[in-house]
Formats: structure tokens, C-alpha cells, sequence
């Protein structure tokens, strides 16, 4: 394991205390979606323990009898009724579908391809795989939490789904918040992570710029204080990054955000991306930014 690299996994009761304690720190008063990101925060009751819980292994449709991996309920722990959306950014089909990824679709005021292929690290690791390993992981933890948990695609196998069709699974899921994650193919002098939130596209984004801010921001502080890895020093502005040409932000109804956990053409970025042990460890701090904005609601 690099050395750069935080320890090893934590077990699952001392994942769930850090997720409480977290959520100790915000606040009855904390910023609704929409309030300035500036306000200041009061102390919040304690929480209950989280529990058990969530959606089906696919994901599971949203306000349903969802179920925990141990059959438990999921509406027992401090995210129970929050629904999230996880986007696992391309698919270990597109390469062999050129033609059908390359076809364009709604992506806002204009229209762009149906997705892409991805990153890879020097090694051969690719960003599709990284991309659903992460997400996968990020699912368990919020289903402990008690949330139901959608997922945009149903494994590492197919092809797409397209960005439109993307933005439209939580559009459907009526999504208290959304995360598309990605690895960047930046240059390899450059490292680090940015947080992508949509900016203003009139007729589009008009609903969700400001709530989706306070997701990037409370993402951002979690993966920067969890993950080791530090906001990218080649692109974005200490990590943020506001875009309009995004059609899975544009066609967004719901909050939602990109996350860039890092530069997979960066050999110390790469080395935790190809690290299953750091993989744990990002998809812990993942869960805690997604927490934290959660409980704002």
C-alpha cells in the first residue's frame, strides 16, 4: 500500500459512531437547499445510532418496502427516508459500442454523445471499474444509515446508460441528492480531486444551482478531510467547479453533483485509486459528505 495511502478499512460499527458523531455537528438551523452556504451553524440534538437498512442490491425503487442486507427495515438509522442516487460515471461496455455511445442526446440547451469510454491508470485499471468498485461501496455504507440507495446502472458489464438517462434515474427516484463519480484523465503532472456542480442554464438548473452548491461543498470537506487526497492543483478553484455543459448536471431535477476523486493519470493519485484498502477509506468519506447534506433536509 502507498504510503500516502490512510490505514486500512474500518470496521462497520466504527464507520456507523463516525457517521453519528458527524452528524452531532450539524444543525437544526443548518442551511435548507437554497439558504446561503455562509450561515452559520448551531449545535444539533444527538441522532439516533444508525442501523441496518436499505433498498435492494440493484438499488431498488425509491419509497418502496426496502430492505437491509439482513432483511432489517430501512427506516431505522438517521438517513432513513432520504433517497440517494449514485451514478457510477461510464460502463465496461462502451468501448465494444462506439456507434451507440456516440449517438448525441439531450444534454441541455444543445446535445452531446450518449456517454463515454473513461480514464485508465498507467496499469491498465480502468475508470468504469473504479467508478462502480467506489460506488458499490459508498451504497453499503449509506444503506447502514437507513437510506434507500438507487444506483444508474446494474453492474460493470453494459453499455451507458446515457447521460440524459442518467440524470433521469434520479429525476424519477425524486432524489434527495445525487453523486456521479468519476476519475479524472488529467495531465500527469497534476493531482487531486474537484467537486463539479452545475451553474446557471436557464430553463435547466434554475431549481437546483444552489442546493446542489451546498452538496458540492459538503462533499468536498468530507473527501478533503477523509480521502488523502487534496483538491486538484491543475484545474477548478481549490477544488470546485461550477460548469453549465454537463448534460447529466442540465437534465438534473434533483441535487446533484460530480465528483472527480482524482487524477488517474497521476502515479500517486493512481496508486490509491488501484489500493482496495484506500478505495474503503474514500467511500467512508463519500458517505459522510453525502450524510452531512442529507440532515440539512
Amino acid at each position: 500500500m502507498p504510503v500516502s495511502a490512510p490505514p486500512g478499512p474500518r470496521s462497520r460499527a466504527t464507520r456507523a459512531l463516525s457517521l453519528a458523531s458527524s452528524l452531532l455537528i450539524l444543525t437544526a438551523a443548518c442551511s435548507a437547499p437554497g439558504t446561503p452556504s455562509a450561515a452559520d451553524p448551531t449545535a444539533a440534538p444527538p441522532l439516533p445510532g444508525p442501523e441496518d437498512g436499505a433498498g435492494p442490491s440493484g438499488g431498488g425503487a425509491p419509497g418502496g418496502d426496502a430492505r437491509g442486507s439482513d432483511g432489517g427495515p430501512a427506516d431505522e438509522g438517521p438517513l432513513r427516508a432520504r433517497v440517494v442516487v449514485i451514478d457510477p460515471g461510464h460502463n465496461g461496455g462502451n468501448a465494444s459500442a462506439p456507434d451507440e455511445i456516440s449517438e448525441t442526446v439531450p444534454a441541455g440547451p444543445n446535445e452531446k454523445a450518449c456517454d463515454t469510454v473513461g480514464a485508465e491508470t498507467a496499469s491498465g485499471y480502468a475508470e468504469h471499474e473504479f467508478n462502480w468498485d467506489l460506488s458499490v461501496l459508498v451504497k453499503e455504507r449509506l444503506e447502514e444509515d437507513g437510506a434507500t440507495v438507487v444506483l444508474t446502472r446494474e453492474d460493470n458489464e453494459g453499455v451507458g446508460p446515457c447521460i440524459d438517462e442518467r440524470a433521469g434515474i434520479g429525476n424519477d427516484a425524486e432524489a434527495d441528492a445525487a453523486v456521479s463519480l468519476h476519475a479524472d484523465g488529467g495531465p500527469e503532472s497534476g493531482r487531486g480531486f474537484h467537486v463539479i456542480m452545475p451553474g446557471g442554464v436557464s430553463g435547466f438548473t434554475d431549481d437546483i444551482v444552489e442546493p446542489s452548491r451546498l452538496l458540492a461543498e459538503d462533499l468536498h470537506r468530507a473527501y478533503l478531510e477523509g480521502s488523502g487526497v487534496p483538491h486538484a492543483d491543475y484545474l477548478a478553484d481549490e477544488g470546485l467547479d461550477e460548469r453549465t455543459d454537463l448534460g447529466g448536471l442540465n437534465m438534473s431535477d434533483v441535487p446533484k453533483v460530480f465528483l472527480e476523486t482524482g487524477n488517474m493519470r497521476n502515479a500517486e493519485d493512481a496508486a490509491l485509486m488501484e489500493d482496495p484498502e484506500w478505495r474503503e477509506r474514500a467511500a467512508d468519506a463519500i458517505a459522510r459528505g453525502l450524510a452531512d447534506y442529507l440532515m440539512r433536509r
